[in-house]
């Protein structure tokens, strides 16, 4: 885990407050800390938001904000049917 966003978890707990908290670090485990918290995670392209609730603790932040978009296959190759 970051120690910056460790740092920030902490803190947030001690004054009580849930502000969304920012973060590239997408690689951070989620600890039972964070429970309760929305961590916004950048995903290259966009702030995707994670409320962390206590099923979450042991994954990683990056599992719940995609970085690619699967549109779909192809569809069937038009000139083999020629």
């Amino acid at each position: 885990m970051a120690k910056s966003l460790y740092k920030k978890i902490t803190e947030m707990n001690k004054v009580q407050d849930r502000r969304m908290i920012k973060t590239y670090s997408r690689c951070s485990t989620i600890i039972p800390e964070m429970v309760g918290n929305t961590i916004s995670v950048y995903n290259g392209k966009v702030w995707v938001p994670v409320y962390v609730t206590e099923n979450l603790v042991g994954h990683k932040l990056g599992e719940f904000s995609p970085t690619r978009i699967f549109r779909s296959h192809a569809g069937s190759d038009r000139k083999a049917d020629k």
